[in-house]
């Protein structure tokens, strides 16, 4: 039993829902204070929406390896992926998706009316982003869009209501997210277009790839700071963490600028850390002017 959820964990990667967590908990907290002046948003609240968060990203790492188990095993760099060798079965996987897919549907009602009508098309959205690479280069953008739901779903389960801030940070996620997976994916251009696989990289390169995630990432930093400005709740303390966001998408670039080798640490360090830091600067920011 041991050794099947270490299958599982290598094969969807549990701790990397940090990219979408840190964000979910950002919304949550802005819409806490809007509902109830202060950043704690109530421990039912808080669990029914990382129950929702971990089932949703499960469904949709599982769909799309397994609906790219042909292509994984041919690239030379995904072979080695449980659901390529066999020690994760298609039917083992295809229930995998399925439960998980029934676990965030149940905890939506739970959540309240809007989350619950919402949740199915959520679904659709996180799974469709596995079809992309086979019919357009704006996949890595479908995924951005992926990730950017976790802030609309935060705000809805707090408020029950859709909020033009949440909209705004969701965009600003979605080019973040984009923009690092376009640097991710350079590791796979010689690949992709050998088997006319549809990517940014393989279509226009790697020199104007980097030129696009770096535009990426800049409207990322402009759309989070139009979102700090737009909750009228937030402050200097959360500019300064945008700052410091900045800085680490700077380091990011320049990672990956320096030398390809340096794409692992630039992906999953760098970003991993930086939802959270956003998060940090945003609830001391509610709890500074608000309180718990």
């Amino acid at each position: 039993m041991l050794q099947k959820i270490k299958n599982f964990n290598e094969l969807v990667m549990f701790e990397h829902t940090i990219f979408s967590a840190a964000f979910i908990l950002v919304s949550m907290v802005v819409a806490s204070v809007q509902k109830d002046s202060g950043v704690w948003v109530g421990l039912p609240t808080l669990l029914l929406c990382v129950l929702a968060l971990v089932s949703a990203r499960n469904f949709a790492m599982g769909f799309n390896r397994l609906v790219d188990r042909d292509i994984d095993a041919l690239n030379p760099r995904t072979t080695r992926r449980p659901s390529v060798d066999g020690r994760v079965g298609f039917g083992a996987l295809s229930l995998f998706c399925l439960i998980n897919a029934i676990i965030f549907v149940i905890v939506s009602y739970y959540i309240n009316p809007l989350a619950f009508g919402l949740s199915l098309p959520f679904l659709v959205i996180l799974g469709g982003y596995s079809f992309m690479k086979r019919i357009s280069s704006l996949a890595h953008l479908v995924l951005g869009i992926s990730l950017g739901l976790a802030p609309i779903a935060g705000c809805i389960a707090v408020l029950g209501s859709l909020e033009i801030w949440c909209v705004t940070l969701s965009i600003a996620v979605m080019f973040w997210v984009a923009g690092f997976d376009l640097l991710y994916s350079l590791q796979d251009v010689e690949f992709d277009t050998k088997h006319k696989l549809y990517s940014i990289p393989s279509r226009f390169g790697v020199r104007n790839t980097l030129y696009i995630s770096r535009f990426f990432h800049l409207c990322a930093v402009v759309f989070w700071g139009v979102f700090i400005y737009q909750t009228q709740i937030l402050g200097v303390v959360s500019y300064v963490g945008l700052g410091v966001c900045a800085v680490m998408l700077f380091y990011e670039q320049y990672l990956v600028h320096k030398d390809f080798v340096n794409i692992p640490k630039a992906f999953f360090a760098t970003n991993g850390y930086l939802g959270f830091v956003f998060f940090v600067f945003v609830i001391a920011d509610g709890a500074w002017h608000y309180g718990l």
